[in-house]
């Protein structure tokens, strides 16, 4: 019995014997319900964010580099786990984040005016490459590289933003719901890519997000009660 890539035969099987079903059939079982959990919940994660934005008409505090660098990871995660044939359970939030990625950029950025010339260079050359990465059609080696590279990526596009944080002693418009979801995503995706088997790079991925996400999720309680001056467009 399988639905959606998930074999319920082992644990239905054990429940009419009157057995509770044993860990080798439960703990797969339990890594793709979850799996489809994150992918489900990865449809709202940066919806609180992109809603503060919008309700207070307002950027202060946030680093726009940090929103682009976080978009080239998931385009560059998404691709690879495309082109190594993981079950969608395994990766599926990424499509989700992406989307939601690029439309929290176009935001930041209607918020931001005016926007910068090198801004919109750095967007004209996202649109130019992604295409040509989603669909694979770089160099096999090329191709680990970029994706060992997305860690890097995910990681200092953290850096700006909890080095800004910690610079204003305040979260600005940081949405405290986002980041919450954004660890308890990375914790759960650990618990799916070793029961899943993924490469070891992709659980690197989500421990790294656990230690970033974490620590802009801390400053956010840190500075909670903590105000920054207004800006006008962010950096």
């Amino acid at each position: 019995m399988d639905y959606l890539g998930i074999d319920l035969s082992c644990a239905i099987g054990s429940l009419k014997d009157g057995n509770f079903p044993p860990k080798d059939c439960l703990l797969p079982l339990i890594s793709k319900l979850l799996g489809y959990a994150i992918v489900a919940a990865s449809t709202t994660v940066k919806l609180p964010q992109i809603l503060k934005i919008v309700n207070h008409k307002s950027v202060r505090g946030l680093s726009l580099i940090a929103f682009e660098l976080e978009v080239v990871g998931y385009t560059i995660a998404l691709a690879y786990c495309l082109h190594n044939g993981l079950p969608f359970s395994a990766y599926g939030e990424l499509v989700f984040l992406l989307i939601q990625a690029l439309i929290l950029v176009a935001v930041i950025y209607y918020y931001s005016k005016p926007v910068g010339i090198t801004t919109w260079i750095r967007a004209l050359l996202y649109c130019a490459v992604a295409p040509t990465i989603l669909a694979g059609q770089i160099d096999p080696v090329l191709f680990e590289a970029l994706y060992a590279s997305q860690h890097a990526i995910f990681f200092f596009a953290r850096v700006p933003q909890i080095w800004k944080n910690f610079s204003n002693k305040s979260t600005g418009e940081l949405s405290f719901l986002t980041c919450l979801m954004n660890v308890a995503g990375s914790l759960v995706r650990v618990f799916t890519s070793l029961q899943e088997k993924a490469p070891a790079m992709v659980l690197l991925g989500s421990v790294l997000g656990i230690a970033t996400n974490g620590a802009v999720l801390s400053q956010i309680i840190l500075y909670w009660n903590s105000q920054v001056p207004k800006e006008k467009k962010a950096e």
